[in-house]
């Protein structure tokens, strides 16, 4: 059974007439690795520095092991922070970087040098020690500042986009690695990211985030596979959200068709949205088809075809290993467990027609968010 380690209790935060964070409740269990998820601008940065102790909230109360923290300074709670800028000392070595929090707390030589080495070896950094910080890539740099925060031995490690400085491929790397070091220190990790990839990968538990609030807490399969709203279906992963009634449990309607789905609990003829996606839709002949459209993009992915797919007006991606021509007239097909049914939300209507879908698109959001990435979330 889990033990609770740190509990946000109804935390408001404003910044002059800015509502930063609306009133979040939230609890996180020793040893676990939970990220905090969504935009820029949403409140993730602000809560990490809640429980860092380096915001204290406008109100509500932030609980550590059961003990009010919000009037502790950082220094005195038993978490250190990894930021994206590493802020490496460059005229210390690798080996004095990270005995930095040990001399200040006058550890006995002995001590410090066989703690420096074990952190080391953990973030694979072995021998590096005599090592000038300017020698190493970023990827080593990354961890070397993780060897410094875990060679202090806190209960928690707060990681504020950690890998964001990183290329893919590093990125990626480092991804295994951290998670790998979490299960072998056995401490709490608390993440931040705007980059979902990395939250599927990583967490045991996923918290989305948007506009200051919670929109949903899970598994990483739970996030993906039940979105509770829009938003959180269109952040993580692609996704193909439509305008839908539930005619009675287990069949929805679309398009004037009715459709067998697995979902339950809604009103008769209530109104909804529905979420399908890419890899779930399977391309058919024409005449085979639950529903019929034409294709006007295709982008080869490497692993699978992206085809985009009008449907009167509403444009679906559909994700596929068999190549289907521009002008094309296909078929589709969805099995009853490809639909999830959500409740309408304010995100209803935003999200999900790939009209605007192209490659240069996604680079210009990417180009977006780091750019203010920059500003304080």
């Amino acid at each position: 059974m889990s033990k609770e380690l740190i509990r946000l209790s109804d935390c408001f935060m404003k910044f002059d007439d800015d509502v930063i964070l609306d009133h979040i409740n939230l609890y996180i269990n020793d040893k676990e690795f939970l990220t905090l998820l969504g935009p820029s601008g949403c409140g993730k940065t602000t809560t990490l520095r809640i429980i860092g102790g380096f915001q204290k909230p406008t109100s509500g109360d932030v609980f550590f092991d059961g003990v009010r923290i919000n009037d502790v300074p950082p220094h005195k709670r038993k978490v250190n922070t990894v930021f994206q800028k590493y802020a490496l000392f460059t005229h210390m070595n690798i080996f004095e970087n990270v005995a930095f929090g040990l001399r200040i707390q006058k550890v006995p030589e002995a001590e410090l040098k066989t703690r420096v080495e074990e952190a080391l070896a953990l973030v694979n950094l072995a021998g590096y020690g005599k090592r000038s910080v300017n020698s190493l890539s970023g990827g080593q740099q990354q961890r070397v500042a993780i060897a410094r925060a875990i060679v202090n031995r806190p209960q928690v490690l707060l990681l504020d986009e950690p890998l964001g400085a990183l290329d893919l491929k590093l990125r990626k790397d480092m991804q295994i690695e951290l998670k790998r070091i979490q299960q072998q220190v056995g401490i709490t990790f608390i993440y931040v990211t705007h980059d979902q990839e990395e939250a599927l990968t990583m967490s045991d538990t996923v918290v989305v985030m948007n506009g200051g609030k919670i929109q949903q807490i899970g598994t990483p399969e739970d996030i993906y596979n039940e979105p509770k709203n829009a938003f959180v279906a269109d952040f993580i992963g692609e996704s193909n959200i439509i305008d839908g009634i539930m005619h009675e449990d287990k069949v929805v309607g679309m398009y004037g068709k009715k459709f067998p789905c697995l979902d339950g609990g809604f009103a008769p003829n209530e109104p909804v949205d529905v979420v399908i996606r890419p890899e779930d839709i399977d391309i058919v002949p024409e005449e085979q088809g639950q529903l019929t459209g034409t294709v006007t993009e295709v982008t080869f992915k490497g692993m699978h075809y992206d085809i985009i797919v009008d449907f009167k007006g509403f444009k679906w991606l559909i994700q596929t290993t068999d190549f289907s021509p521009v002008g094309a007239r296909i078929g589709v097909k969805i099995d009853p467990d490809g639909f999830h049914i959500m409740k309408k939300s304010a995100y209803s209507g935003m999200f999900g027609d790939y009209s605007s879908y192209s490659s240069e698109y996604d680079e210009l959001n990417e180009d977006r968010l780091e750019a203010e990435d920059g500003d304080e979330e």
